[in-house]
């Protein structure tokens, strides 16, 4: 019996497909790229707190950076959005009444329009109130009095957020109602659910809700003692009472159920 055994030599390439082929992977991974799962979760990103005030006043807390800051238009209550945070500034039937900007752009229509986060407005007439900013080119929070974005001073209108309210005026023990008061603040002597926003010297955001219905004297005095220990600069008051709404992994707060058209949210 013989046995044939057959030796099969594997196909030479050439250099030239060689090449060829190596250039049609690289070309493969550039428009299809292989992806990574992110497994951080927005969790890593924000830090959540509860604190009663000796006032009574109950706090819950999100501290965050001003990176993770997305300030976004909704149509919904905060606590149906797939997002963590706020609500944000005054609206009157879907029309912004805070400022809400980002790089020059209000969140809703174009720069002047009325109702789209480009003025701190009432309902008949702008006003001149208390703005939270971020100005990233020079990592600096402050708080600046005005009616319109344009009167924004940040070192670049193209790297900047913009979120309007009412000066707590955190460092003026003497004056700080009169400037509220003056700056229009809604039912600040009545009991209320409160939000707010605060910044601390390490540029660490607090955004602050309390389902306490208290005034706008006791949610500043149990932020003031509450978180005193970290170097409070200043802050704003947002919208309350029903508007007042959070939501976090920990605790959501629904204010009175109904919709609103803004939020301050965390992102990854």
């Amino acid at each position: 019996m013989r046995i044939i055994v057959v030796r099969l030599r594997p196909p030479r390439i050439s250099k030239k497909f060689a090449i060829a082929a190596a250039i049609t992977l690289v070309a493969l991974l550039l428009v299809f790229p292989i992806v990574i799962p992110d497994k951080t979760d927005i969790t890593d990103h924000y830090r959540y707190d509860k604190f009663i005030g000796s006032n009574g006043v109950e706090l819950h807390a999100i501290q965050t950076t001003p990176d993770r800051i997305r300030l976004r238009t909704i149509d919904a209550n905060v606590t149906e959005t797939p997002y963590y945070g706020v609500n944000g500034g005054f609206f009157w039937e879907g029309s912004l009444l805070s400022i809400a900007v980002v790089n020059d752009r209000p969140l809703k229509g174009a720069p002047g329009d009325y109702g789209s986060g480009w003025y701190n407005t009432g309902i008949n007439n702008h006003l001149k109130r208390g703005t939270l900013v971020w100005d990233e080119n020079v990592n600096r929070f402050s708080v600046q009095i005005v009616t319109e974005a344009d009167e924004l001073v940040v070192t670049d209108k193209r790297h900047y957020w913009a979120q309007g309210g009412v000066s707590m005026s955190l460092g003026d023990k003497a004056g700080w109602r009169n400037e509220m008061i003056a700056q229009e603040m809604p039912g600040y002597d009545n009991g209320h659910m409160r939000t707010g926003l605060v910044y601390d010297s390490h540029n660490r955001l607090y955004m602050i809700v309390s389902p306490t219905r208290c005034t706008a004297e006791q949610f500043r005095s149990a932020i003031m003692e509450q978180l005193g220990d970290r170097k409070l600069v200043e802050g704003i008051f947002l919208d309350g009472d029903g508007s007042s709404q959070l939501q976090t992994e920990q605790f959501r707060l629904a204010g009175d159920k109904r919709p609103v058209y803004q939020m301050v949210a965390v992102m990854k």
